[in-house]
């Protein structure tokens, strides 16, 4: 299990007094959060949709990451149920995941049950962390490890975080880190290890960490050790029909998050920017009267059809969103009612991204904004409430 966060700092960045031969060691920030940025930037670096946290304890990083775009699933494996029913709550959608939806879809599921056991539902993941979780193991569970995680899970990328025993000369004790803790290995003893499970299970690791040691005594290291495993190209992917089934975890929590991907979200942010773009060009119309001039339509003298405004030399550079929309159809003023053909609205980047081509706008604007006889534009009030 992770390591309580208030543990960790009394005893590796917390106060410790009488003891006037050694200076008390600080980390900032906490090396806790030093260990989850380290994995928030690994995720953004490499985009994974699929991670786990084994040994998630009280979520916090999970919290973290919920937050990454290119998320699709995460999931978190603990054996302390406790820490489920305190915590699991702070991963559930907040009012501002509704009011702007993520991209992607996104689930988010706990599982009550030991690391060490095989579930098939974590099989197949693009990132697998274990953080400060190994030394927690005894030498027979510590041995089972590799095969769980490295051999049936057989994720893309692996982060093992682990203490760095070298570090703990400069604190003022001379036991292990935290009282659960079975071992806390030296570089060369965790380096030794994760070389030879890399090549058990083909993977390819490399080293660095977190908590940069004081001035001068550079020598011992990270006061964390990271092992980050790459799994090496394969002819083909894991086989894991076998593997099908096998559900040993018991579901604690899980949540789904609002997206683009979703229709009645989509259709409601498509809606709003619909909307917000119609406004946007009608209140730079109605601006625009007041140094324009008028000009009527040859063709029908008793419904003035006026020009719009970026019909005419603008003496400012256009916007990347503007340059977008010149080719296409020009908003228009018949009476008191304005126009904006869903050509130029869709023209865009942020509503063509939404729909795809004006039919799709169109369905999906229709019961909500108000559409000419022939559907092909937007229809509002020249003169709007708002402006008042």
């Amino acid at each position: 299990m992770e390591e309580n966060h208030l543990e960790c700092n009394s005893v590796v960045d917390g106060n410790v007094e009488d003891v006037p031969d050694k200076k008390v060691i600080k980390f900032n920030p906490p090396l806790y959060r030093q260990r989850y940025e380290f994995v928030k930037n690994l995720v953004a670096q490499h985009e994974p949709k699929k991670v786990a946290d084994l040994g998630c304890g009280d979520v916090f990083l999970l919290r973290m990451l919920k937050y990454q775009k290119c998320l699709e699933e995460l999931v978190g494996v603990d054996i302390n149920e406790e820490k489920f029913k305190w915590h699991g709550c702070k991963l559930s959608a907040c009012v501002g995941d509704h009011l702007y939806p993520r991209e992607l879809d996104l689930i988010i599921t706990l599982y009550q049950g030991s690391v060490l056991e095989k579930d098939c539902r974590l099989v197949g993941f693009d990132m697998v962390t274990c953080i400060e979780l190994i030394e927690h193991f005894d030498s027979e569970d510590l041995a089972k490890f590799p095969e769980v995680v490295f051999g049936y899970m057989s994720p893309a990328m692996i982060v093992i975080s682990t203490p760095n025993s070298d570090f703990n000369s400069l604190f003022p004790y001379s036991d292990f880190r935290d009282l659960d803790h079975k071992f806390e290995w030296s570089r060369m003893e965790f380096q030794t290890w994760a070389l030879d499970v890399a090549n058990r299970y083909n993977y390819s690791v490399e080293f660095t960490g977190v908590g940069e040691p004081p001035s001068g005594a550079e020598d011992v290291g990270y006061c964390t050790q990271i092992g980050i495993f790459h799994r090496k190209a394969q002819a083909t992917e894991p086989d894991i029909s076998e593997q099908q089934g096998q559900h040993v975890y018991q579901v604690a929590y899980t949540t789904s998050y609002p997206s683009l991907q979703q229709i009645k979200y989509r259709r409601r942010v498509v809606v709003y920017e619909t909307y917000r773009e119609v406004h946007r060009m009608r209140r730079k119309y109605k601006m625009g009267l007041t140094w324009c001039e008028l000009e009527a339509d040859p063709e029908d003298s008793d419904n003035p059809r006026r020009k719009f405004t970026s019909d005419l030399p603008s003496p400012q550079p256009l916007k990347e969103a503007e340059k977008s929309t010149e080719m296409t159809p020009k908003p228009f003023c018949i009476g008191d009612k304005f126009y904006v053909p869903l050509e130029r609205i869709i023209a865009y980047p942020k509503v063509k991204h939404l729909c795809g081509n004006v039919e799709e706008l169109r369905a999906l604007i229709a019961d909500a904004v108000e559409l000419n006889c022939s559907g092909s534009a937007v229809q509002v009030d020249l003169d709007h409430y708002a402006d008042c």
